[in-house]
């Protein structure tokens, strides 16, 4: 049971010019706004070593009736090592553009000495999108302000002062917010303040060590505050936190929102018209769906044709980004974000008879919602469609039909058709992850090997695989198997095939044939292993055995079923003198099984783990059982294979 990543080796990552991921999502726009330099703070060694120090931070919210709001923040970051001088000297604000406008107050370097010196003009630039890579105004309003404090050395303090003045909410009547602090590290004066209309319902939490300090009417404004101060920071044994719950750690949630049902809503109100099908997205829908009969050919035909036809831009949800655009318009352009995928998939469903409608949901690593609703818990829109009781998302790129990227499986998920419903998406299916790999190997007298290498693949693993090998050109191909020996150091020759990767399919299959020149020491041993880059090796669901013991928290994790089967010819003149010990262990649904049968100067070898875990979350609990496990396994995944 491994944290939720799989990905190629570095061999085909290298060879295609691109790291390999899991397909293409939205976006987290920040499931818990962090306050300026705590991201900064984040990055710090430890709780005694930090680079930098957080000493100040001022925020005020002051909302008016409509939900609109000026925000003012100050904060003061010190410099403590010199590692932290250009990452410190840097900063930037962004901001919507077309409803809120930055006023920079005060921005300066502040001397160990105590002399002052202002950031000049020359030392800032505004930055909007201007069309370049689709972004352009009509795909999202960011714009950033960038700075660099001047003669920064360490031992200096870093402060900046600025104002956002909104000119509409992002939903008519309403305000929300939630803010977090790095508990693990040094947070001088750290002072939070809302001021609202006195007549606006509001609630509100806090938690940790987030003090609550003024709660009072004045006038017609009610006027709440809290501090936190953390000045001898503890380094935290949750150094692998791969799930964040605000309520676990320290930070407050303030909301006009009486559940999430009522953020739902809102949102509804406003996409729900945008999804009435217009004239030409019937047309368009008839021609996607020629030839295509039942409800499901017809959604995935819909699906499929926004997914590979529709690019990511913009922003997903967000002040001034809570309303699609017009169907027209994203289709003439080919371009939307995630509510623009949405929409228009459920326009052209519509067109077709099928029944869907919208859900949002949280596209970070929150899978449990703040118990105080706030709309920036959701950060993501995908669609539902009811009879076939199935959540699709078109803005993850290379994900097949019916199923789900990994950053939205098994989490809440508020449907507009029914708000107040408790949904999630479904998590997992237990070893859906699967791959099998055979090799068969001829070593020649001089260590030099041929063989030929099968990959099955299915799931997660073969999503991945698809995406990185789906730009590979025929050119590409020939050169593979040289590139990917060379990367380790050796002289090889080959041919490489594969299934066709641009269909969306959660089902893959590739080969390869190698000739290496002198791959092996004569005489030597070695450990079994894959000899080609592949996703999901065994090794990969059992881990090192040399990590520290797990934290006291859930994490996300996942499992799955790999298998290598291994037909390995020595010559006559090599005498094998040792291979690994059979081994068969099982526990709380997991095994794994070994086997490794030597006739005469050949060695056929099994290996096959199944992971049982579902996740999408794992207790502490399971994490140690299931690492006891894997440590058992470990010494015989190392075992070699000797021979003189």
């Amino acid at each position: 049971m491994r944290m939720i990543t799989l990905r190629l080796s570095a061999a085909i990552c290298f060879v295609l010019g691109a790291s390999v991921a899991t397909a293409q999502t939205a976006p987290s726009a920040g499931q818990a706004k962090a306050p300026a330099g705590a991201a900064k703070a984040a990055s710090a060694k430890s709780a005694k070593e930090e680079p930098l120090r957080n000493e100040r931070l001022h925020l005020t919210y002051t909302v008016q009736p409509d939900g609109a709001y000026i925000e003012q923040r100050e904060s003061a970051i010190k410099v403590l090592q010199e590692a932290a001088l250009e990452y410190v000297k840097h900063e930037s604000v962004s901001y919507s553009a077309s409803i809120q406008t930055l006023d920079i107050l005060e921005a300066y370097t502040r001397k160990a000495d105590g002399r002052r010196i202002d950031v000049p003009k020359s030392n800032f630039q505004v930055e909007t999108n201007d069309g370049r890579e689709g972004g352009g105004p009509a795909f999202s309003d960011i714009a950033t302000t960038s700075l660099v404090y001047p003669d920064l050395a360490v031992g200096d303090t870093v402060v900046l002062s600025y104002k956002l003045t909104g000119k509409k909410p992002m939903f008519e009547g309403h305000f929300s917010d939630i803010t977090g602090f790095n508990s693990d590290h040094y947070q001088g004066d750290m002072r939070i303040k809302i001021d609202a209309p006195a007549g606006m319902w509001t609630q509100k939490r806090s938690f940790g060590a987030l003090k609550q300090v003024r709660d009072e009417t004045v006038g017609d404004r009610q006027i709440v505050e809290w501090s936190f101060q953390n000045l001898d920071p503890v380094e935290s044994k949750d150094k692998n936190r791969t799930i964040y719950d605000i309520e676990q750690s320290t930070g407050y949630a303030y909301s006009t929102f009486r559940t999430y049902g009522d953020i739902a809503k809102a949102y509804g109100e406003r996409a729900l018209p945008k999804a009435v099908p217009t004239p030409r997205v019937r047309k368009l829908a008839d021609e996607i769906a020629a030839g295509k009969s039942s409800q499901r050919d017809v959604a995935q035909a819909l699906y499929e044709w926004v997914s590979t036809n529709i690019s990511y831009a913009g922003n997903c949800i967000g002040l001034g980004a809570v309303v699609p655009r017009d169907q027209e318009f994203v289709i003439d352009n080919r371009i939307g974000d995630c509510k623009d995928h949405a929409t228009l998939l459920q326009a052209l469903l519509a067109a077709k008879g099928i029944e869907a409608t919208q859900a949002l949901i949280n596209a970070g690593n929150v899978y449990k919602l703040p118990s105080v609703p706030v709309a920036s818990s959701v950060n993501h829109v995908l669609n539902y469609l009811p009879g076939l009781d199935l959540y699709i998302d078109a803005t993850a790129k290379g994900i097949p039909f019916g199923e789900l990227p990994i950053s939205i499986a098994g989490k809440p998920v508020l449907r507009i058709d029914r708000p107040e419903l408790a949904a999630r998406t479904p998590g997992f299916k237990a070893l859906g992850n699967r791959q099998r790999v055979s090799t068969q190997i001829s070593v020649l007298e001089d260590g030099s090997m041929k063989g030929k290498v099968e990959v099955e693949l299915a799931g997660v693993p073969a999503i991945v695989t698809r995406a990185g090998l789906k730009d590979l050109s025929a050119e590409d191909a020939k050169e593979l198997v040289k590139k990917v020996f060379e990367r380790g150091g050796l002289s090889a020759e080959g041919g490489f095939t594969q299934d066709d990767p641009k269909p969306l399919r959660n089902a893959h299959r590739y080969s390869a044939t190698f000739d290496v020149k002198q791959a092996l020491p004569v005489p030597g041993a070695f450990p079994l292993g894959p000899v080609f880059f592949n996703p999901m090796p065994v090794a990969s669901l059992v881990g090192s055995g040399t990590e520290e013991a797990r934290d006291e928290a859930e994490s996300t994790c996942t499992g799955g079923r790999s298998e290598e089967i291994y037909r390995i010819e020595f010559p006559a003149t090599m005498k094998v003198i040792a291979v690994p010990p059979n081994l068969s262990l099982e526990s709380g649904g997991s095994r794994y099984v070994a086997t490794y049968t030597l006739k005469g100067n050949v060695l056929e070898a099994s290996r096959v783990i199944e992971d049982a875990t579902v996740g999408p979350v794992c207790s502490s609990e399971y994490n140690q059982a299931y690492d006891a496990f894997t440590k058992k396994v470990l010494p015989n995944l190392k075992a070699q294979v000797v021979y003189q």
